[in-house]
């Protein structure tokens, strides 16, 4: 059997820190993955909305299967891909978009992602992408059509017991505050964080309200390694721009406590923060160890 190429294995990785981190919410039944976030998570609802931020060109889906691009930032599937697979349900999360689905398609598991998007309204603004809010309307959509499909108990059973996962942020910080001006005007760096993280609090109350009750809040990855970022880092060598992954690392820190908070607050929430920043950031150090003869953050290019 052929060796996958570089980012597959750092998903299959990436997708294994994640199944440890869900190790509780994994001793019950869960009949569907629905995810909300950036091109981490994003399998193409790009593809259907005027913005430049698309993968829908080569080498992007070149080990999928047939090989062709999907309008995941990956040459194959991407992470919920392969946790959906490990719940066993089915082998890649269609997108919300894609009219080559359906409601019984999306039953199962569905994302309504956009590469390019952030917590923060502002940063979907830069690519003309899908914010987070309309997300979670298009998600509001989907109660309604699978009620209508399955009628109200099981539909609310799969409401109830689903996995909610969602990654996004990176963008944030890359493609908005230190990209763009506005909100570095308006708010230190530490301010913009907790502007964030009250976002993030806003919107896994208002999924907790819905019906979720079992929640994966994904934190940044050492997004100072990305490829641009080291690209642009000339006079540290093109090196990793430690500034930035010290930023993703304190920000991780206050979604965890975030997500501590909402447990206790919250009766019956079981939401876990999914932290991928140490095991990407021990793959870039010891690639090696992990069977590669250098590290490729290139999924990761546009968050």
């Amino acid at each position: 059997m052929a060796m996958p190429s570089t980012p597959n294995i750092l998903l299959s990785l990436f997708s294994i820190h994640f199944l440890l981190s869900l190790v509780k919410i994994n001793e019950a039944k869960v009949p569907a993955i629905i995810v909300f976030g950036d091109s981490s998570v994003d399998a193409g609802n790009n593809n259907y909305i005027p913005t430049i931020a698309r993968s829908n060109f080569e080498p992007y889906g070149r080990d999928f299967n047939g090989g062709h691009p999907t309008g995941r930032f990956s040459n194959g599937k991407i992470a919920t891909d392969f946790i959906s697979q490990a719940f066993g349900l089915k082998g890649a999360i269609p997108a919300y978009l894609d009219p080559s689905y359906s409601i019984s398609d999306f039953a199962t598991g569905v994302t309504f992602a956009s590469a390019g998007t952030g917590y923060d309204n502002s940063t979907s603004n830069v690519l003309s992408v899908i914010p987070l809010w309309k997300e979670l309307e298009y998600y509001k959509d989907y109660q309604t059509k699978l009620k209508a499909n399955l009628g109200d108990g099981k539909a609310n059973d799969i409401i109830k017991d689903a996995l909610y996962m969602i990654s996004v942020g990176t963008n944030d910080f890359l493609e908005n505050y230190y990209a763009v001006p506005g909100r570095s005007s308006q708010y230190t760096i530490k301010e913009y964080e907790n502007f964030l993280v009250g976002i993030a609090g806003n919107f896994t109350k208002a999924l907790y309200d819905l019906g979720a009750r079992k929640i994966s809040l994904g934190g940044l990855p050492p997004m100072g390694c990305m490829p641009l970022e080291r690209t642009g880092n000339l006079m540290g060598g093109s090196e990793c721009v430690n500034s930035y992954n010290n930023l993703a690392a304190e920000f991780n820190s206050k979604l965890n406590d975030l997500v501590i908070k909402q447990n206790k607050e919250l009766n019956g929430m079981d939401m876990v923060f999914s932290d991928p920043y140490g095991i990407m950031l021990d793959i870039i150090q010891k690639p090696a160890f992990y069977g590669m003869l250098y590290y490729s953050m290139s999924l990761f290019i546009i968050a």
